[in-house]
C-alpha cells in the first residue's frame, strides 16, 4: 500500500531528532554548565552564548533537512492523507507544531543574540548593544522560557511521527481508508425495512 521513501524519512527523522536532541541538551547542559562556571552574569551569558552560536548552523542545518524530509513525504503521501481518516488531522497537527517550533527557535535566536551582544567583551559588540539597548533581566526570562519551549514542541513532533508510524501499518491503513469512504458516501437508501419470517 506504500511505497518506500527512505532517504526523505531518514532527512525527516534525523533533523528532527538533532532539533530536538540539541534543544533539550543545550536547556539542561550548556546553560547548566554556564550557570556553575560563569560566576557572574555577564561571564555565564558569554559561555552560554558561545555554545548556542556554535550549535546554531548545525541546528539550522537539521531544521532544514527535517523541512525538506517533511515536505517530501507529505507529497509521496497525500493519496493516503486525503483517502485514511485521521490522517489528515494529524497532518495538520504536525504542521502546526512545525511552524510553532520554528517560530520558537527564530525567536530564542533573536534573544540570544541580543544577550551576546550585551554580555560581550568586544568593544564592537558592545557599541552594536549600546545602539540597541535591552532589558537584560527581561530578556533572559524570556530566552530561559523559550528554550525550554522548543524541546517541549520538537517533542510533541516526535510523538506525531510514531502516530503516522502507526497509522501505516497495512491494517491501519485498510480501516482509516474505509472509515474515510463511509464516512463520505452518502446513505443510498436511509432506511431498509426490515423482513420478518412468518410465524
Amino acid at each position: 500500500m506504500s511505497e518506500r521513501n527512505t532517504m526523505l524519512r531518514s532527512l525527516h527523522d534525523v533533523g528532527l531528532a538533532a532539533w530536538f536532541g540539541g534543544s533539550l541538551m543545550g536547556a539542561v547542559g550548556l546553560n547548566g554548565a554556564a550557570r556553575e562556571e560563569g560566576g557572574t552574569w555577564a561571564a555565564t551569558a558569554r559561555i552560554a552564548s558561545s555554545g548556542w552560536a556554535k550549535w546554531t548552523p548545525v541546528n539550522a542545518a537539521a531544521i532544514a533537512a527535517h523541512l525538506f524530509g517533511s515536505g517530501g513525504l507529505l507529497v509521496a503521501n497525500a493519496p493516503r492523507v486525503a483517502a485514511q481518516q485521521g490522517v489528515a488531522a494529524s497532518t495538520l497537527a504536525k504542521t502546526v507544531l512545525t511552524g510553532a517550533a520554528l517560530a520558537a527557535t527564530a525567536y530564542t535566536r533573536m534573544l540570544g543574540k541580543k544577550i551576546e551582544l550585551a554580555s560581550s567583551s568586544n568593544p564592537e559588540d558592545a557599541e552594536k548593544a549600546a545602539k540597541h539597548p535591552i532589558d537584560t533581566e527581561k530578556a533572559q526570562k524570556h530566552l530561559a522560557c523559550m528554550q525550554w519551549t522548543i524541546p517541549a514542541l520538537t517533542g510533541g513532533l516526535l510523538i506525531l511521527n510514531a502516530l503516522h508510524g502507526e497509522q501505516q501499518r497495512p491494517a491501519e491503513q485498510v480501516h482509516g481508508m474505509w472509515q474515510r469512504a463511509r464516512s463520505m458516501t452518502p446513505a443510498m437508501v436511509p432506511s431498509m425495512p426490515h423482513w420478518h419470517g412468518s410465524h
